[in-house]
């Protein structure tokens, strides 16, 4: 679908998504180690364009800030495509791009930052207000209830002042990215043909940044706008317009949305032929003993009925439970220690045919089929003995 993508626009589409579902199991939020990706991946590009597609809850701004300064000093022209939820930080980066690619399912949200009080993370905006509402009660009444006076309490100046910092810094980003990249080829009004000028396009920026700061008109940090809300201030693309663009851009998101359906993975980037992503950890346990030693006398049958391949006379074997997070069916497969695939094809031993050449655990109960990386078990297991294992 990449590739559609690229012979149809003439632009090579760098993808970006993080799964929302997992987000108890995983920090699915951007973050720094995101940029530090972004860069190794895209810094020796000979492109000149590039579209990204971005898939986030949000998370951190300075982040979003790193990928946006990278992104610009790498390419001539930027653009974002949204399908999905760029919520947040993701909004701050995709109003860094030149274009913005948008069809009915996108969304963007407000701009305000997230911060850490205590064990949670909350908008900067709300906790600001907040603490404005108790200030002003406390002024009218000369005192506050109980519970807010405690809670008052334990708010220290320093945190006060890195909420105010926060909720300003996605502000001036916003202020400085949208004339110098999105408005930089607005050359006549929409309506009376006027020729746009440098202030004309700081005073638009003004504008979409009170809008996206507004909660009173938005409620909520986690509120979606979509292309009807924003649109006009911001001169987003309709990708719907374009029935060829927008069948392409929905089965990317229908793929991405199997990827991470169907797997453990988190998070995933891909560009051209690098496919990379963060996978998050699979309820796996070693059946003691760990080790065994020499080759059972017999075949093993599980439930399904295939025989379970045996280990050579002269490898130790690890046996290893997997629970499928999916549809909860327990696995055994062996992991053969101190053997390469190519040493255990030549002692006869076949392959499990539920694991691909990348290690890659397909469930194979009715209906689920769901993809399980081995590899995070698999590292655990060579680094706490200290030789390669094979499954």
């Amino acid at each position: 679908m990449m590739k559609q993508y690229k012979t149809y626009t003439g632009r090579d589409l760098f993808v970006y998504a993080a799964d929302f579902s997992k987000g108890k199991q995983a920090d699915i939020s951007l973050s720094q180690e995101d940029y530090f990706l972004f860069q190794d991946i895209l810094r020796n590009s000979s492109e000149k364009t590039i579209d990204v597609y971005i898939e986030t809850p949000g998370g951190s701004g300075e982040a979003a800030e790193e990928i946006a300064r990278f992104l610009h000093k790498e390419f001539d022209e930027v653009n974002f495509v949204i399908a999905g939820e760029a919520k947040s930080a993701g909004t701050i980066l995709a109003l860094s791009g030149d274009n913005i690619y948008m069809n009915s399912t996108g969304s963007l949200g407000p701009i305000d930052a997230q911060v850490k009080i205590g064990r949670s993370m909350v908008s900067a905006y709300d906790y600001k207000t907040w603490v404005d509402d108790k200030r002003e009660e406390a002024a009218q009444n000369g005192k506050l209830n109980p519970f807010d006076a405690i809670m008052v309490s334990q708010i220290s100046p320093g945190e006060i002042y890195g909420v105010l910092n926060s909720l300003q810094f996605a502000i001036v980003l916003v202020k400085e990215w949208l004339p110098k990249y999105k408005f930089k080829n607005w050359v006549k009004t929409e309506t009376r043909g006027l020729t746009v000028t440098e202030e004309m396009k700081k005073e638009r920026a003004e504008a979409v940044t009170k809008k996206l700061c507004n909660h009173m008109e938005w409620h909520s940090h986690g509120r979606s706008l979509k292309i009807e809300d924003l649109s006009a201030e911001l001169l987003i693309e309709d990708i719907d317009k374009d029935a060829t663009l927008s069948d392409i851009v929905s089965r990317i998101k229908t793929v991405i949305f199997l990827i991470f359906s169907s797997s453990t993975d988190y998070k995933i980037y891909f560009w051209k032929d690098i496919q990379m992503a963060r996978t998050a950890n699979v309820n796996t346990s070693v059946i003691p003993p760990a080790f065994i030693n020499p080759m059972p006398k017999k075949v093993i049958t599980p439930a399904n009925g295939v025989p379970a391949p045996l280990p050579p006379a002269n490898a130790d074997s690890a046996m290893i439970e997997i629970v499928c997070p999916k549809c909860g069916k327990k696995h055994v497969v062996t992991g053969y220690v101190g053997k390469t695939r190519s040493e255990l094809d030549k002692q006869g031993v076949k392959k499990d045919a539920r694991i691909s050449g990348n290690d890659i655990f397909t469930c194979n109960n009715v209906g689920c089929n769901f993809a399980i990386d081995l590899k995070p078990i698999k590292n655990q297991i060579e680094t706490q003995i200290k030789k390669i294992i094979t499954f």
